[in-house]
């Protein structure tokens, strides 16, 4: 990706969509959206309509950065005892019906004849085929879900953005809020250095990738 690019980040408010949008300005201009600032929320697909339908395209770059790991009192469940159809229903309302949404309304803002690249933060627990400690239900099945309708959308752009790349990525164990709880003393990097991870990782990819799943070393995850 050259200079002077337009990006676009949808999460601007959180811990790696904040430090995208920081990373990004040194590349040309950036639009950070959040539901705080904004009245975009991932929940609501009028809003997303309205917020992204008040833009003026091409963006080069797009990154919804969102998602949620506890919802409200929901804890990621350690057993099928701890199921709740609410609580799942709402993990997969933010982390994959909204994302798509975002993609349904975004795709208008990229470029047909140019390269553009579009990614959502999805996670390494929604590998079913990396899936080796269970838990987790509803967090790991709305990733699954997200990654799949990632998958589906860029099928579909490649026929009217040839030079897209479509793709879902796993930012590692960040230091966030979303994760302060939950990350099990695995070691975290800041959202300054998940971001730079981020960027480099696009930076390297083409269509021929587009569709994929990639972790912050640019590495396929197993679907």
């Amino acid at each position: 990706m050259g200079d002077a690019m337009r990006s676009l980040i949808i999460g601007a408010s959180g811990g790696i969509g904040g430090a995208l949008c920081d990373a990004l300005q040194a590349r040309g201009a950036v639009v950070g959206l959040s539901r705080s600032r904004d009245g975009l929320d991932l929940l609501d697909e009028a809003s997303i309509a309205r917020v992204l339908g008040a833009l003026e395209g091409p963006f080069d770059l797009i990154v919804v950065a969102t998602g949620a790991l506890q919802i409200g009192a929901a804890t990621p469940e350690k057993s099928l005892r701890a199921l709740n159809a609410e609580a799942m229903l709402a993990q997969f309302a933010l982390n994959a019906v909204g994302p798509a949404l975002v993609i349904k309304h975004a795709l208008r803002l990229m470029p047909r004849g140019a390269p553009s690249r579009l990614a959502v933060l999805s996670a390494r627990v929604g590998s079913i085929g990396d899936n080796r400690l269970g838990g987790w239900y509803s967090y790991r099945a709305a990733k699954a879900a997200l990654n799949q309708l990632v998958h589906s959308a860029a099928i579909e752009a490649a026929r009217s953005h040839p030079h897209a790349v479509l793709v879902a990525l796993h930012p590692g164990t960040v230091a966030t809020g979303l994760t302060a709880a939950h990350s099990g003393g695995h070691p975290a990097v800041s959202p300054e250095t998940a971001a730079a991870n981020l960027l480099a990782v696009l930076d390297g990819l083409t269509p021929a990738d587009s569709g994929g799943f990639f972790d912050w070393q640019g590495e396929a995850v197993p679907w």
